[in-house]
């Protein structure tokens, strides 16, 4: 789209929930639309405010303004990184595009596997967590960047951050009237998300946060037709099918259930990974997948999820090891100690954990290598040609995550909630949410994620969100009262979207070996070596299969490539 001065053009990926009111505030500075589009008024916001218009944008976009009179290309991507731009220098040009294979498609010869990535995703399981993609040479910008380009010089600036929110506290809320904000912020949230010419569902776990974008919209729209999708996992310790029906009775929803069998899987996981576009950590991403599938089978191409809540909130186990920092370095030691037994009560914990979670506070990050070795990951596994790595400059040095920043010296759980929103940890699930979404042409939506509600709760104390009582997500808890049902508000366990990964590979032991076998353009891997390794999490379901499944997902996808 073309401004009407014909000085700016843009191309644009994503949702601006807030463009209507945007529209009136440029309006009154003079303004004029052809169109009733959130693309015009993005355009328009950009013409008139530049870059500073990126902090008044609720929503979620990747886009690219071309100034036709000072030659320039901006590229912009949202704060969390909800919708995706990948891009590239090469040969004198610069390419940018929402999915990897564009690039490819017009690089001037086959880029290589970037062997960094791959060490660090194959030992580690890391990944989408910098700007280096699987790819030599193609790039994500990161969340809440600008990156600029002059075409005059052919000179690009290093990306710019736009959105780093302030974990300062504050101190003028009481925790009643936090939840109170909180509540009135989420439900306006949700009203926004809810801006569509067609008709609105969502997907439905029956945890916590997605039961309370399900309640949220039909407090809001008591009248609206609300369709819930839901991956059902019966017969199995995943499985919260119970918890589901109860909010779809609560709000008189029309519930769709999945229900997947192993062979399931393996009819649709190259289909899946080609949507990826990239090696991913696990098989749970093939439930959402199929929820998106079934939401379009439905007729319905706009789903609400509760995804990033857990980052926002203190959610999973509550990011103790944060928790414990800020109180030690308060010197509130005894606090500490009730924190920790309190804390070890809840399900799925328990004082195992509540020792390795104080012991990864205690022990210098200088010494996490001995930490990975004493739970048996080793950087130079078997089945890798370390030397072959070492050669081309990967560095084997295994990754530090969680420490507590200078800037947030005693305020270390939002400190470590910060960098799982900005840096590890919601990039990869933005990811997975996003192409398995697209590729059956849903569009996904995530009310928890806007710039406003960040800040809020970031800024506010940090036993507002995990509680002295080792609660998570507290605060919001009290907030959806009168809201949610309280048997939900009030479970105690974390489930989220599991599948059972170990039987379905072992279910599709032959395809799995052959994928394996197959790939032989990975000079880093020992291919008997990594065969071993796959043949000893098939021949025992119950193992771990983590790095096993990272063997599989990556050799399938180096001989797509």
């Amino acid at each position: 789209m073309h401004s009407l001065d014909g000085r700016y053009s843009i191309v644009y990926n994503g949702e601006i929930y807030n463009y209507r009111e945007l529209r009136g505030l440029l309006a009154a500075h003079g303004r004029t639309f052809r169109t009733d589009s959130d693309t015009e008024v993005l355009l328009a916001c950009w013409a008139q405010w530049g870059a500073a218009c990126l902090a008044r944008l609720r929503g979620m976009f990747a886009f690219a303004v071309f100034d036709h009179a000072a030659l320039t290309v901006t590229c912009a991507r949202d704060a969390f990184g909800i919708k995706p731009l990948f891009y590239c220098f090469d040969g004198g040009g610069f390419s940018f595009a929402s999915e990897m294979p564009a690039l490819l498609a017009v690089a001037p010869i086959r880029p290589a596997i970037d062997q960094q990535s791959a060490y660090d995703y194959l030992v580690w399981g890391r990944y989408d967590d910098r700007p280096q993609t699987f790819i030599d040479g193609i790039q994500h910008l990161l969340p809440g960047h600008v990156l600029a380009l002059s075409l005059q010089d052919r000179r690009a600036v290093d990306p710019v951050r736009w959105w780093w929110p302030s974990i300062e506290e504050r101190d003028d809320l009481t925790f009643s009237q936090a939840a109170e904000e909180l509540r009135e912020k989420f439900l306006d949230n949700v009203r926004l998300h809810l801006r569509s010419d067609v008709a609105v569902g969502a997907a439905l776990s029956g945890g916590l946060d997605s039961s309370a974008v399900v309640c949220a919209m039909r407090y809001v729209e008591p009248d609206m037709p609300i369709h819930t999708f839901s991956y059902v996992a019966r017969q199995s310790g995943f499985d919260e099918e119970p918890w589901a029906d109860m909010v779809n009775h609560h709000v008189r929803a029309i519930p769709h259930k999945v229900v997947v069998s192993p062979a399931e899987i393996a009819g649709d996981l190259e289909d899946m990974m080609r949507a990826q576009g990239e090696p991913f950590g696990s098989t749970s991403i093939y439930a959402q997948y199929r929820v998106y599938r079934a939401a379009r089978e439905q007729g319905i191409t706009v789903v609400l999820d509760g995804q990033g809540a857990d980052e926002l909130l203190a959610g999973y186990h509550g990011y103790p090891s944060g928790y414990l920092s800020s109180l030690l370095r308060r010197r509130r030691y005894w606090e500490a100690l009730r924190f920790l037994h309190f804390w070890s009560r809840w399900p799925g914990r328990g004082r195992r954990r509540a020792i390795l979670e104080l012991g990864s506070v205690l022990v210098p990050s200088r010494l996490s290598g001995m930490a990975w070795w004493a739970i048996g990951r080793r950087r130079e596994p078997r089945w890798l040609r370390a030397d072959i790595l070492r050669e081309s400059g990967v560095s084997l040095v295994p990754p530090v995550f969680g420490e507590c920043e200078e800037e947030s010296d005693r305020r270390c759980l939002a400190g470590a909630l910060r960098t799982a929103l900005t840096r590890v940890g919601l990039r990869s699930l933005l990811r997975h949410g996003d192409r398995n979404s697209m590729r059956w042409s849903v569009e996904s939506r995530v009310p928890f994620l806007t710039n406003d509600i960040a800040e809020f709760l970031l800024t506010l104390p940090e036993s507002y969100l995990l509680s002295e009582k080792g609660e998570t997500k507290s605060v919001f808890r009290a907030a959806m009262r009168g809201i949610v049902p309280v048997r939900i508000i009030e479970r105690r366990d974390k489930i989220g979207f599991q599948t059972p990964q170990a039987e379905w590979l072992a279910a599709n032991a032959g395809d799995v070996r052959n994928w394996v076998l197959a790939c032989n353009v990975l000079p880093f891997i020992n291919e008997t070596e990594a065969v071993s390794e796959v043949e000893r999490v098939l021949g025992s379901p119950n193992r771990a299969s983590s790095e096993a499944w990272r063997l599989v997902n990556f050799s399938k996808w180096a001989c797509m490539q």
